[in-house]
């Protein structure tokens, strides 16, 4: 064991898939030959991480918005929020983040209020980084509504490997900063629409962390940021 070091929980939508992966492990070891059997343990393995569940310590200050998922920032532009949710044809900035299929899958409200939208599309299941996955993807669109009027929108898209998007939550409900909303399985990327002025406060490339990242702040004036690889 090592010191200070503790397995984190496992996500209850992970049980029935490490389950299918220990009984393929275990059969391959008994019937077919050890090694097979060593590389299904790795998998189980590797399906465990994949379902981890760690737990968040989420900044809760009025007006920040929070990465809804860990990964890599991939892109910062305008782009024309999903038909579906019915918010119009105008323009918002969108902040991409794509998740691998390392990465913790769980994804966590970006700031607190309502849903006063939730809508489904089906669609491909194209690599999820790239630009073109936002239109032509499977996804599931979040209109979450704070306290003060602001809409701010999420979009789970499914990856290539990803075939199932799961919400925790449904219209109407209230959402907590941080709170978990639902999860993708399989490699994936969540966009968050910022409201018109909004600058970003993250660069592409950077690295984010669900629930904890500060992504934007709804009541600053401050220019978008920038950054640069060392």
């Amino acid at each position: 064991m090592i010191p200070g070091f503790t397995l984190p929980p496992i996500h209850r939508e992970g049980w029935p898939f490490i389950g299918l992966f220990a009984l393929l492990a275990l059969g391959l070891w008994l019937f077919a030959a050890e090694w097979l059997g060593f590389i299904g343990l790795v998998l189980t393995a590797w399906c465990c991480y994949f379902f981890r569940d760690p737990a968040r310590t989420t900044p809760v200050r009025e007006g920040l918005v929070i990465s809804p998922a860990d990964g890599v920032v991939t892109l910062i532009e305008p782009a024309v929020p999903p038909e579906e949710l019915g918010v119009g044809s105008t323009p918002r900035l969108r902040v991409s983040v794509f998740m691998n299929v390392f990465d913790c899958h769980v994804n966590r409200a970006a700031l607190p209020g309502q849903v006063v939208k939730l809508a489904y599309r089906a669609g491909a299941f194209l690599n999820a980084s790239l630009d073109k996955a936002s239109e032509l993807n499977e996804r599931m669109s979040w209109r979450i509504q704070t306290a003060s009027g602001q809409d701010v929108i999420l979009v789970q898209i499914a990856g290539l490997v990803a075939r199932r998007i799961v919400a925790f939550a449904r219209e109407g409900d209230q959402l907590e900063v941080g709170q978990r909303f639902g999860m993708i399985r399989f490699g994936s990327r969540v966009d968050v629409y910022l409201p018109d002025g909004v600058a970003p406060l993250v660069a592409v490339g950077q690295r984010a962390i669900a629930g904890e990242t500060v992504i934007a702040d709804l009541a600053a004036s401050e220019p978008a940021r920038t950054g640069r690889t060392a």
